[in-house]
């Protein structure tokens, strides 16, 4: 019979932060695809399917990958959709696509990232090297100004 021991101070490492990845087709299906797989994800990971946080991620997603597949696609190269579980139920949410020359558009005039401007606490794009790039957006959290 195996006992486990308890060593006062000695802190517990903390879990690792739930990830999933998928690599994606760059068209239309490939960017609904990642819009499915995004919540399906959610859920596994212990989420309400119609919960305000997986609703807004799924919108995340699909604006993300709509981007990618319009204005970030190469011939012969697709997406990558990440996700990442945040402390106190917070989200990012990370599509990559191989246009780092292509950078989204800030805009209040209803086109470039309204959506994600609107349901993400903070959103940035970061470089990819060697040549494309990573558009994100955390989602629930604080807002940091």
């Amino acid at each position: 019979m195996e006992s486990e021991s308890v060593h006062p101070g000695r802190q517990q490492a903390a879990a690792p932060a739930p990830q999933f990845t998928q690599l994606l087709s760059a068209t239309r299906r490939g960017a609904r695809l990642a819009r499915l797989l995004a919540v399906e994800q959610l859920v596994a990971w212990g989420r309400p399917r119609h919960g305000e946080r997986t609703d807004a991620a799924a919108l995340v997603v699909a604006e993300l990958a709509a981007n990618a597949v319009l204005h970030g696609r190469l011939e012969g190269r697709g997406f990558r959709l990440g996700l990442v579980g945040l402390p106190g139920e917070g989200l990012r949410v990370e599509v990559t696509d191989p246009r780092g020359e292509r950078l989204p558009v800030r805009s209040r005039d209803g086109h470039g990232l309204v959506v994600v401007e609107a349901l993400a606490v903070e959103w940035g794009v970061r470089p990819f090297p060697p040549s494309g790039k990573t558009v994100w957006a955390e989602i629930g959290g604080k807002r940091t100004v």
